[in-house]
């Protein structure tokens, strides 16, 4: 059979494999002989970036240069499909920056094959201290159907995400209204009363943002929201595994009570992740640290500035933190969050030939990854 092949280690089987690939997808998979010490697995999916290295989404001065940075960053540390995330700020800002997303995308085949939609993150959320996280009070604003479709009509209509609270009666028509366009809908930033989260489901909200995360400090033991979103079965909740965001039990037993299959891991990155540790002055945030171990917090406070380590890394740490399989931390960053940008993200025939290879082994902090393939393209390594 004509066409490229890659081999490696079945993280699954840990077994060697072949795979061949022609016309950009996936054509055949077969066993290998002899020793593999390279792990061969589908290219990371990953719903939540902000930014990263150096290069933010957020950023007012955004040009379409600086997404294909970032999509070439993204391939860098394994990650074949992204989804830009764009925070809570002004209706202008917004629109700008889904514009400029939407130009680079239409003019650069390698976004194009990376970038399914947009995921704007608010800014129809709870504007206490806590749940808002880092998003502007000044800029968060209630639910508005002609915003959206202002938003559409800036990019095409490549909004296909939108985080939000569903704490007030304008949600739930909008929630109505996203799902009707085929738009998936994630309760997060939230103080909303449990009633509010199941009524919020049953309008078509389908995932959790960065659970455990967004949330206030100090919520009644029963009900929550959080109990709310970990019972719905109707959603699948997304978690940050870098070992900084959520502590080892609670990432465990949130895990758990999802299940593999409603689970799966986002970086949530901002433009910080990727550079040396140190300290740097950031739009949102102002002054941060970003330390060895991959933490970044605002500078003389505890509190988190956002998430600095990429997909890979998370894998790795779910692995050891959640008491995950490799290949089950595998498919929470793959098949799973594939399902919600038009499927694939497996090694099968057929598939689009987006692939990595990567050093692993027990108790490894990160993937070390060691090449990847979009559409069957070598892009890296």
């Amino acid at each position: 059979m004509s066409g490229s092949v890659v081999t490696g280690r079945d993280p699954a089987s840990g077994e060697p494999i072949r795979v061949t690939m022609d016309g950009g997808r996936i054509a055949s998979v077969e066993p290998a002989t002899g020793f593999e010490d390279v792990w061969l697995a589908p290219g990371l999916v990953d719903l939540q970036v902000n930014g990263f290295g150096g290069h933010d989404l957020n950023d007012v001065d955004l040009s379409p240069a600086k997404v294909g940075a970032l999509g070439a960053a993204m391939l860098a540390v394994g990650v074949t499909r992204f989804v830009p995330t764009l925070i809570t700020a002004s209706e202008a800002v917004i629109v700008g920056n889904l514009r400029i997303i939407a130009a680079a995308r239409d003019a650069d085949p390698m976004l194009r094959a990376m970038i399914p939609y947009v995921h704007v993150e608010g800014p129809h959320i709870a504007d206490r201290d806590g749940p808002r996280g880092a998003h502007p009070r000044e800029h968060v604003r209630p639910c508005d159907v002609a915003e959206f479709d202002r938003w559409q009509d800036a990019s095409g209509g490549l909004v296909g995400m939108v985080t939000l609270s569903p704490h007030e009666a304008s949600a739930l028509p909008y929630i109505a209204a996203l799902r009707s366009q085929g738009v998936h809908v994630a309760i997060g930033h939230s103080d909303a009363s449990a009633e509010q989260i199941h009524a919020a489901v049953d309008a078509g909200a389908v995932l959790s943002t960065h659970l455990g995360n967004g949330v206030a400090g100090t919520l009644a033991r029963h009900p929550n929201l959080l109990w709310a979103q970990l019972a719905d079965d109707r959603l699948t909740a997304t978690f940050i595994a870098d070992g900084h965001h959520l502590p080892v039990d609670t990432l465990r037993a949130m895990i758990r009570a999802k299940g593999v299959d409603r689970s799966i891991l986002v970086s949530d990155t901002v433009a910080i992740g990727g550079l040396a540790p140190g300290r740097y002055t950031t739009p949102v945030g102002g002054r941060v640290e970003l330390r060895a171990d991959g933490r970044l917090g605002l500078v003389d406070a505890p509190f988190l500035a956002g998430a600095a380590l990429p997909l890979k890394d998370d894998v790795a740490r779910a692995v050891r933190d959640a008491d995950l399989s490799l290949a089950q931390a595998i498919k929470l960053a793959t098949v799973n969050p594939a399902r919600f940008t038009g499927g694939g993200g497996a090694i099968a025939v057929g598939e689009r030939a987006d692939l990595i290879r990567f050093r692993w082994q027990t108790g490894d902090d990160a993937l070390a990854i060691d090449g990847c393939w979009l559409g069957g393209r070598p892009v890296h390594g």
